[in-house]
């Protein structure tokens, strides 16, 4: 086993998956929508009041956010109204909800204040509080430091040792 994280000098971040999804979901406001969308909110101005946000920023972000794929417009139209769209999540959003569930588990346990948290997301079935865990593909558990980097497909290579 090569630890990769020892050889850090010798590959680039330009292929970095994390930073590559800052660069779609990296501002407050969009982290925000994408929970309003969720919890079930879809029209534009219930994501504006609910985020807090003018309707300047909520339709940028909606923009970009529908743009980078995580959520689609779909007609509706209300009776004697014009047709009108709203937002739902796609397969690519609704793949989104570990990273938003990871944020809201950490800030739940540092960031909530003396009260605790305001909501706490359970398990339809059986009522147990949801949480998100570290699992390997073989399904076993995976405590912090019980893992190791590994180069993967994309890793670009840099350096005198470079390909």
């Amino acid at each position: 086993m090569n630890d990769l994280l020892k050889e850090r000098d010798a590959w680039s971040m330009a292929n970095c998956s994390i930073a590559r999804t800052l660069e779609i979901v990296g501002t407050r406001t969009a982290l925000l929508i994408m929970r309003e969308a969720f919890f079930g909110t879809r029209r534009f101005d219930d994501f504006a009041k609910r985020v807090g946000i003018g309707e300047p920023a909520a339709s940028t972000r909606l923009k970009e956010l529908t743009a980078a794929g995580l959520l689609e417009r779909v007609p509706y139209q209300e009776p004697g109204q014009r047709t009108r769209y709203a937002y739902q999540l796609t397969e690519k959003g609704r793949d989104f909800l570990p990273v938003l569930s990871a944020l809201r588990q950490w800030g739940d346990k540092w960031a909530s204040g003396e009260q605790g948290p305001a909501v706490v997301v359970r398990h339809e079935n059986c009522g147990a509080p949801v949480h998100v865990a570290l699992r390997c593909d073989d399904g076993h558990d995976v405590p912090i430091g019980d893992s190791f980097v590994d180069a993967g497909p994309g890793l670009i290579r840099v350096g005198p040792d470079s390909p």
